[in-house]
């Protein structure tokens, strides 16, 4: 399994436990969490890509 695919199982494991759950803190630090992983994910791919440029 890459990176990419264990960060993205893992934000969806996330969004399935905070959607079982009543509104409050501990959704909410969920759906922080989840939405905190497809960023990660994000920048991983930005700093894998092979278009990437040193900055001059």
């Amino acid at each position: 399994m890459t990176f990419e695919y264990r960060l993205a199982q893992e934000a969806i494991n996330l969004r399935l436990q905070a959607k079982g759950m009543p509104v409050g803190v501990r959704r909410t630090e969920l759906l922080r969490k989840a939405r905190q992983i497809d960023v990660a994910g994000e920048v991983n791919k930005w700093l894998t890509s092979p278009g990437l440029q040193p900055p001059s």
